[in-house]
């Protein structure tokens, strides 16, 4: 397996419709938003590479059982968030849909109105 890039990565955050990019915390620390909502964050020059992403709290127990390089959040709630080490342990394929998951889990909490400004449908979740 290959491991995921800084520049996947951050091009994977920001394929979203409305994602964008911000450094709140520090010039290193990129922080995905989707109306002002965090999915996504992590050093993107950090070694190895890590990704905090927000999760369903039963897949994220799911996935830290499934594979040693996804764990708690660090300094996140460990309930919702997981951090991933894209050290390649974890297909690349599972990584972009966590990713996913979680930009979806964010949007699916905004209003009607700012999800139909996104384009967002939710197609498993009935809405």
């Amino acid at each position: 397996m290959t491991r995921v890039t800084p520049e996947e990565l951050r091009a994977a955050c920001l394929a979203f419709a409305g994602a964008g990019e911000e450094f709140p915390f520090d010039e290193s620390t990129s922080v995905f938003k989707v109306a002002g909502k965090i999915f996504a964050l992590g050093r993107l020059d950090g070694l190895p590479l890590r990704v905090s992403l927000k999760c369903d709290p039963d897949l994220a127990v799911q996935l830290r059982m499934s594979h040693p390089a996804v764990t708690a959040g660090y300094h996140l709630n460990k309930r919702h968030w997981n951090t991933v080490l894209l050290d390649g342990s974890v297909p690349d394929d599972l990584v972009r849909e966590i990713i996913e998951d979680s930009y979806d889990l964010v949007v699916a909490r905004l209003p009607k109105a700012q999800r139909e400004r996104l384009g967002w449908v939710a197609l498993s979740r009935g809405e």
